[in-house]
């Protein structure tokens, strides 16, 4: 976003934030646009900050950003969290080693880099050698590396970058002997991987956007690409496009032994349909073998003859299904391992056996089996916790990451055929975990389901009723809250804050009928399931709501959102990050449109209109509620989440807040949706969110 604007504009809108009790907020100014929903007239008065790179808006950003900074820097303690911030943050951060011929590949930070670089290992003992370090790819490090896919051979490794957080990538190749880059460059990249077969690559991408929309219009007719090295791009062959639907993604990839390319064509978030093209004739075509979007089909890899997929399919909790290639058609398939309880996460294949990851109540259980489906053992893993296992399908070595919410990240050099791990890098950061507790509960929320929620806490804590709290939800796209460790909780625990997550519906706890209770028409169970939580924290004498805070990003912002709405009384501080805000026109932007079979939308149907208005944050809000203090989060480049729902939804909040608490808007520029943010950037905004937070549940650093 442009930084220089005219003077006067600015003067018009802006006035000075004296101090952090009496705050002025720069003044919105309001159309009189009304939208026709199904014969219901909806007001729309601040539609013009949907243009987010107009000279008006830019000037609302800079004066909103002046108020917000004005007041976040006479918080007295602000500077001394940012010190332990990045205190904390400095340490090596490891990632787990990948084979490919005979070198191994990690990504490391040495601490407070920016952004983590990509090593090359000749052996585990040797020392390593930078192949990547995208650090260098801008000064302030807000280029960021996506993707890093090695060629079968290991000659060739074809990156994706993307800058200041927008979802737009691009995708350059290296030569990984030399290191120095060939001619290729493809852009316009978005929602894709990059699957090598020979000399070239399959991705996915759009076609170039009008200048001035690129973060903002509606993504349209995706494709899927092959590319030959050394051609250009306007010469890459088109392998997989619907002319018939716009609003479809597409993207493919290649089986290990690169005799199968699968395409997943999908119109949402969940369900995708599955075609199959056989590389080893010349001038194959992409076949349909799983047609239709009510399922999800996940190509595990062709083995000895057999593909292996996971799919939700007749499994609600996902089961392992294979199928002979020369017979791909869906009826021609078979169960190997049926669906069990316990939903099924993920699967694969190392060293000829199968590891199949289980959730068991929001955590990990890691078994082998063999290839005909037999259980073989479980992998005894430190706590409960969540793992993630990695390694090639005919090597004897994998390895595995482990973490819990008091466990950091460590990673184990695992032997498959002995069924051994040992420590192979544990993590150096500056953190007791002895001194800490973390507890499962199980809550009943508003119709009587139990809830599981996670509540994490300094050893000695007393259940009183007094505790600062923040609770963290999401809620929705199948998405699991797992256990996992965070820097960035760690200074909130140490001066007696409790850290709480519920998994509630919407996610994927539980399987595809705990996500689907929380979609659509059963939306609120999500929002009742949070606020049954808050409920549960302050009955059960954790806190009080003079000491609750809560936070969410995207979907989990729709949901702190809703939360505060519905339920101001319950909450002394809101920070909705990155959220979907605005229900009626979310789908208008971007990929907005995918989001479709969670929300509903409002051209659906009148009573789905209905449903939504009745929840949507930014249409809830009423002038004259005290709300809590309120911190919304969002970046400018944003293209995944528009920053319109954001700037919207903080105008009508200051403009109906009837009450002393803080409503502010911190809009980070050369940022967006999250992925790839430079670690300084990180540093900056969990020091701002957390000052905010601790300042308002009169909690000193």
């Amino acid at each position: 976003m442009k930084t220089i604007i005219k003077l006067t504009i600015l003067s018009l809108i802006m006035h000075s934030c004296t101090n952090r009790t009496n705050i002025e907020y720069p003044e919105t100014r309001q159309d009189t646009i009304v939208d026709n929903y199904w014969g219901t007239q909806v007001p729309d008065p601040y539609r013009w900050l949907e243009d987010d790179r107009s000279a008006e808006t830019e000037a609302w950003v800079i004066a909103q950003n002046q108020v917000t900074y004005s007041y976040l820097e006479q918080i007295p303690f602000r500077n001394k969290l940012k010190e332990r911030f990045t205190e904390l943050m400095n340490y090596p951060k490891y990632g787990s080693p990948k084979k490919v011929n005979n070198k191994y590949y990690f990504y490391k930070n040495d601490g407070l880099q920016n952004q983590s670089v990509l090593y090359e290992l000749d052996s585990l003992t040797a020392e390593p050698k930078v192949l990547l370090d995208p650090n260098k790819l801008s000064e302030d490090g807000t280029v960021a590396l996506s993707q890093a896919a090695f060629s079968k051979d290991g000659k060739y490794l074809a990156y994706s970058i993307a800058k200041s957080g927008s979802d737009w990538n691009e995708i350059y190749v290296m030569d990984v002997a030399s290191r120095k880059l060939l001619s290729d460059h493809i852009e316009w990249v978005k929602f894709s991987g990059i699957s090598w077969q020979g000399d070239g690559f399959y991705y996915s991408a759009y076609s170039k956007p009008e200048a001035g929309k690129e973060y903002s219009n509606k993504n349209e007719y995706h494709k899927v690409f092959y590319h030959q090295l050394g051609q250009a791009q306007d010469k890459d062959k088109i392998i997989y496009e619907n002319k018939e639907f716009a609003l479809r993604n597409c993207g493919a990839g290649v089986t290990e032994d690169e005799k199968f390319l699968f395409i997943f064509e999908n119109e949402s978030t969940s369900g995708n349909s599955l075609l199959m093209k056989d590389l080893t004739k010349a001038n194959a075509k992409p076949v349909l073998i799983a047609p239709g979007f009510e399922s999800d089909f996940s190509i595990i890899d062709h083995y000895q003859g057999k593909v292996f997929v996971l799919t939700n399919y007749n499994a609600p909790n996902q089961q392992l299904m294979v199928f002979d290639p020369t017979k791909p058609q869906l009826e021609n398939w078979q169960t190997l391992i049926p669906e069990t309880e316990n939903v099924l996460e993920s699967a694969s294949i190392i060293g000829g056996k199968l590891f199949l990851n289980y959730l068991q109540d929001a955590s990990h259980h890691l078994y082998a089996y063999d290839t005909n489906g037999k259980k073989l053992f479980e992998i005894e893993l430190p706590t409960i916790g969540t793992v993630g296992i990695s390694g090639n399908m005919d090597e004897n070595e994998a390895f595995y990451t482990f973490t819990s919410y008091t466990f950091p990240p460590t990673i184990y050099r695992y032997d498959v055929a002995e069924n051994k791990a040992e420590l192979f890098r544990k993590s150096e950061v500056s953190f007791n975990s002895d001194d800490y507790v973390s507890e499962q509960v199980f809550y009943t929320s508003k119709d009587g389901t139990k809830v599981p929620m996670s509540i994490t806490y300094k050893k000695g804590m007393k259940r009183n009723g007094k505790n600062p709290v923040m609770l963290y939800g999401y809620g929705g796209f199948n998405i699991s809250l797992l256990p996992s460790f965070s820097i960035t909780r760690i200074p909130f625990l140490e001066k007696g804050g409790i850290y709480a997550i519920a998994n509630l519906r919407g996610g994927g706890e539980y399987g595809e009928t705990w996500h689907k209770a929380g979609t659509k028409m059963q939306k609120q169970n999500v929002f009742d399931d949070f606020i049954s939580a808050a409920e549960y924290l302050i009955a059960e004498k954790y806190t009080n709501p003079k000491k609750l805070a809560i936070n969410g990003g995207s979907n989990g912002g729709l949901l702190v959102g809703a939360a505060l709405t519905q339920r101001p009384d319950l909450f002394a501080v809101a920070i909705p990050e990155v959220g979907v805000l605005d229900m009626l026109r979310y789908q208008k932007f971007t990929i907005g449109w995918a989001w479709a079979t969670d929300y509903g939308t409002s051209e659906e149907s009148k009573e789905m209109f209905e449903y939504l208005l009745g929840y949507s944050p930014l249409h809830n809000l009423t002038k004259g509620t005290d709300y809590p203090a309120t911190l919304v989060t969002t970046g400018d480049h944003d293209d995944r989440v528009v920053p319109a729902h954001s700037f919207k939804f903080a105008a009508t909040l200051q403009a109906a807040n009837s009450g002393k608490n803080p409503t502010l808007i911190r809009i980070d520029v050369k940022a967006g949706h999250g992925a790839g943010k430079p670690i300084s950037k990180i540093i900056d905004a969990q020091t701002d969110v957390w000052a905010f937070v601790m300042e308002n549940l009169d909690m000193r650093y």
